[in-house]
């Protein structure tokens, strides 16, 4: 089993698209990349802690290549946009994959590369391929969101415009 992390904005929306694939055994919520030791989802929103809400996802890559979490990774965010995701705003909600192994970050940077080459956006790709850092677990109540509250979940991805983008600049819907 391995470890990806990816910061897509709202950690809420970077579950649905990984859950339920062979290969992928667990996703967690979380916080990764700042300063402050434990951060709660209170200190982590008002920006100043330097962490990303974040995904981290145990994966069996035999089964389900790191290649293709990147894949679908990028297809779940606007790669372009350094200040946030959507109507999430602010640098905890910015976009970043996190390596845990110079594999991951060798493979990181040549799908980082492919997705500029592509020409797909007009904007550079200001997503970061960072080092993996202590990952805290979000508050139980963000585990599993989507399944907990799924009015609210629909309601704030309807709101988002995360669903609009993807199927303009991706053509699919997760």
């Amino acid at each position: 089993m391995e470890k990806a992390t990816f910061a897509g904005g709202c950690f809420w929306c970077m579950v649905t698209p990984f859950e339920e694939l062979d290969g992928i055994y667990g996703i967690v919520s979380g916080y990764t990349g700042g300063h402050v030791e434990h951060p709660t989802y209170e200190q982590v929103k008002t920006g100043t802690t330097g962490h990303y809400e974040a995904v981290q996802i145990t994966f069996d890559p035999d089964v389900f290549p790191y290649e293709k979490l990147l894949e679908l990774y990028w297809c779940q965010i606007d790669p372009t946009d350094d200040g946030g995701q959507f109507h999430d705003r602010g640098p905890q909600y910015r976009t970043a994959i996190f390596y845990h192994n110079e594999r991951q970050k060798t493979l990181a940077e040549q799908s980082k590369k492919q997705l500029e080459e592509s020409g797909r956006f007009s904007k550079p790709i200001v997503t970061k391929i960072l080092p993996a850092t202590t990952f805290y677990p979000a508050e139980d109540y963000h585990q599993n969101y989507h399944k907990k509250n799924p009015k609210h979940y629909k309601e704030d991805r309807a709101a988002s415009g995360r669903d609009e983008f993807i199927a303009k600049h991706w053509g699919n819907n997760e």
